[in-house]
């Protein structure tokens, strides 16, 4: 029988993370995986296919739309779906074997099965009928999450998709109907909208992007709008008839009322995520789950169950990869003895559309709700010397600073490349830098990110080119 210092159950960002933080500090690890690739929803069907398709969609539009501006002269562009599923696909597998030669870098064992957690020290895997039983020190549940589902309406991957088939889709919906006005729903729309679907989103409440600062949210909503989109928020899809050649989705008002029909080729549900636990015998070894379904740690990832540990989607947080990525790191640094830490203020947040949305830290609903008093500073793109020579102007920065000691609390971006440029805000509160010393950093020009430092000079009220 194999021993381990540790087995980590998953092999998504925050289980191949954890895995190889574990090894670099001396444990002997084995990862267990129950599909046929590493790597795991983010990897295979969810992060990094979704922006292979969003970078394919854009060239596209792009070609269509905005070349002749700016002098190149094309004919135009021909949608060559097969192509760009292939361009994903190389992608995928691209990173799939990063993950495969990190196992091997770091001499980590992969056990291809289902994992289950016989108790303290017990990992039963199991595939093709036959089990094996491993034994270890530790075990870190890093199961990830799976789709949630809609009451009566069924997923066939077909027609009506979560967004493992809206990745898949064999030609471009007439009709696109999107469930869930969050991240998934809006990039996966922009995907298909931009390949020629029509597409209307409906919204159980009464705004996109729950979780997200107001007032971007409302700038984005509208930015959507003009792009084409058609939202219906504070409505609910309460049944989708398949019998037909085309599907016909029964909304309603969320809070009662008159149902109406909307008619699709394709229907999209994407209303969030819940944590995967089935089939790992969580209750039979007594590790305790909240009313959420999620496994509960305390403060060092530790579960109920003493050497049994859990991170990423399957416990409470921001299910984002890069928030699994770090906690895999800290709690493999626990396990080694050291002081293996996640800070939760400072974990950014990016919706890879166009114009992407990014933010980091509170939000202003949050600080009005927490009775903090904070000073803002924004700062518009049609101000920013290179948004405004590439004609790309849309959105802005905003800054929130604590009233008091100008402490930086939270950064919001509407805008290109707002994903990249939100790093810049996580360094300088991961220091607890202040308003004043983003304002006094040199930065290049030009630049977009010269808009951050114009809205951290703006929290002042001395913004210079506006």
């Amino acid at each position: 029988m194999a021993t381990y210092d540790l087995v980590v159950i998953g092999t998504g960002p925050g289980g191949y993370v954890c895995a190889v933080r574990a090894a670099q500090l001396g444990m002997k690890v084995a990862v267990v995986e129950k599909n046929a690739t590493l790597g795991g929803t983010c990897l295979n069907v969810g992060c990094m296919p979704s922006k292979a398709l969003l970078h394919a969609s854009e060239m596209f539009e792009e070609a269509g739309h905005s070349f002749a501006k700016m002098g190149v002269s094309v004919s135009a562009p021909k949608l060559d779906l097969p192509a760009m599923m292939n361009f994903k696909q190389q992608g995928i597998d691209g990173n799939v074997k990063g993950v495969e030669f990190l196992m091997k870098k770091n001499k980590i064992d992969v056990l291809k099965g289902t994992g289950k957690i016989l108790g303290t020290g017990k990992v039963e895997v199991s595939a093709d009928g036959k089990s094996q039983t491993i034994e270890t020190k530790n075990i870190v549940i890093a199961t990830g999450s799976d789709i949630a589902r809609l009451k009566g309406i069924d997923i066939d991957e077909k027609r009506i998709v979560s967004s493992t088939g809206a990745l898949s889709l064999d030609k471009v919906p007439g009709k696109l109907l999107i469930v869930g006005a969050g991240v998934i729903g809006l990039e996966l729309g922009s995907v298909w909208h931009r390949l020629g679907a029509e597409v209307v989103v409906v919204e159980f409440l009464d705004r996109i992007l729950p979780g997200m600062d107001g007032e971007i949210a409302k700038q984005f909503q509208r930015i959507l709008e003009k792009q084409g989109f058609a939202f219906k928020l504070g409505a609910k899809v309460t049944a989708v008839d398949t019998s037909g050649k085309t599907l016909k989705a029964t909304v309603e008002p969320a809070a009662g009322g008159t149902a109406e029909t909307l008619e699709a080729d394709v229907v999209l549900v994407c209303i969030g995520r819940v944590p995967y636990t089935e089939g790992l015998g969580l209750k039979e070894a007594g590790v305790a789950l909240d009313a959420r379904g999620r496994v509960q740690i305390d403060a060092h990832f530790a579960t109920s169950v003493k050497g049994i540990y859990a991170i990423g989607d399957v416990v409470a947080g921001p299910m984002l990869a890069h928030k699994a990525e770090d906690e895999g790191v800290a709690v493999a640094e626990i396990i080694a003895g050291q002081a293996g830490h996640v800070n939760y203020d400072v974990i950014p947040g990016v919706v890879y559309t166009t114009p992407e949305v990014s933010s980091v830290g509170k939000t202003e609903e949050e600080l009005k709700q927490a009775g903090v008093a904070y000073t803002v500073g924004k700062f518009p793109f049609t101000a920013n010397g290179r948004s405004k020579v590439n004609q790309t102007t849309d959105g802005f920065v905003k800054i929130l600073a604590d009233a008091k000691t100008d402490r930086v609390l939270g950064v919001h971006i509407i805008g290109r490349e707002a994903g990249e440029m939100i790093h810049e805000a996580c360094v300088l509160m991961e220091f607890g830098g202040s308003a004043e010393d983003l304002a006094r950093t040199c930065h290049a020009h030009p630049t977009r990110s010269e808009a951050v430092k114009e809205a951290a000079l703006a929290v002042g009220k001395r913004a210079i080119h506006m």
